[in-house]
């Protein structure tokens, strides 16, 4: 049973830090068409809090000894790290025309290292009240929207409004996704729901549904009032949720070639930044107008997770990415 639940978890990772990299070579060209504009939007509904949602579920050992020492360390360290890289890389590729180094706005991708802290703290008190903490964790989302100061100031915004997907995904156990979800009456609706996710987003779905699904912003941001902005926060966590686990249902249990690739994420997440911010100030980037060459730039993000996750990159970056220390980690 381990090696399946191995082989599930490790593929859903796989698939969805592809579709990260992929949405991020997406972001400046996004606007350029139609279709690709929903398909952005699409892949940022589910795609961070699927992720997140795994890393809770993964989170269940929060009472072992030296738990709170690790998640410091494994955070703390790489973020100030590469935080520090990426100001100089801002900087050398003119982004930014004054060097800046700042430990308070996290960089592009940086914030899910300081949330994930936060998450993992905050999963000890919480999981005292049980199932009662899913509500109370949706709550804390909705009125995290509610003040302008919360920000992206160490990922304020988005480690309260991303927490309930972790939350639940501590609750959750293992059989709930290898064995009902991955039924093949459940894999079907499963389909049926992510294509009618991506046609509402096409056809249905307001444009700044994009900045919705970022988590970032006050309800006073988008001009609307307390109540508005939680009862729109309150509808796309469900579409997100039931995005998610519509993805989950067509996830494959079994062992693949790119099954690896899944333990090493971070790798992939934390250094693809500097691939693509770099790819993006090349005039090739800008020739990419038609819809045949999108499929180009998806096998370059599917190439550039192989290149990430391959044995020579982690040995050459291992010092900065995972700091060593006694293995809790699944």
């Amino acid at each position: 049973m381990t090696k399946i639940r191995d082989s599930y978890f490790d593929n859903a990772k796989f698939f969805l830090i592809l579709l990260v990299v992929f949405g991020h070579s997406l972001t400046n060209l996004k606007s350029d068409m139609p279709v690709i504009y929903s398909l952005y939007t699409f892949i940022f509904i589910f795609h961070m809090p699927a992720f997140i949602l795994i890393s809770g579920f993964f989170s269940k050992h929060f009472n072992k000894q030296g738990y709170v020492k690790n998640a410091i360390k494994k955070t703390v360290i790489p973020y100030m790290i590469f935080q520090i890289i990426y100001s100089y890389f801002y900087y050398v590729t003119g982004y930014t025309k004054v060097l800046k180094i700042d430990l308070v706005s996290p960089h592009w991708t940086l914030w899910f290292l300081i949330s994930i802290l936060f998450w993992k703290l905050m999963i000890i008190p919480f999981s005292k009240l049980g199932k009662f903490g899913f509500p109370v964790a949706l709550l804390i989302g909705v009125c995290a929207g509610f003040f302008d100061t919360i920000g992206t100031d160490f990922s304020a915004s988005r480690t309260l409004a991303f927490f309930p997907f972790f939350f639940l995904g501590y609750l959750l156990k293992k059989e709930q996704f290898t064995t009902f979800l991955t039924r093949t009456p459940v894999r079907i609706g499963g389909i049926a729901v992510l294509t009618g996710v991506f046609l509402a987003c096409h056809f249905i779905f307001p444009k700044d549904l994009q900045d919705w699904v970022l988590y970032d912003s006050s309800y006073r941001a988008f001009g609307l009032t307390a109540v508005q902005g939680s009862l729109i926060r309150l509808a796309v966590y469900s579409v997100a949720l039931l995005t998610i686990f519509a993805f989950m249902s067509l996830i494959p249990k079994k062992q693949f070639s790119f099954t690896a690739l899944g333990k090493n994420t971070l790798y992939i997440y934390l250094l693809h930044g500097f691939f693509i911010k770099t790819i993006v100030l090349l005039p090739i980037y800008d020739s990419i107008q038609d819809l045949y060459q999108y499929s180009f730039l998806f096998a370059a993000s599917l190439a550039l997770c192989y290149l990430l996750a391959s044995r020579p990159v982690r040995r050459f970056t291992e010092p900065i990415v995972e700091i060593k220390m006694p293995h809790l980690q699944h």
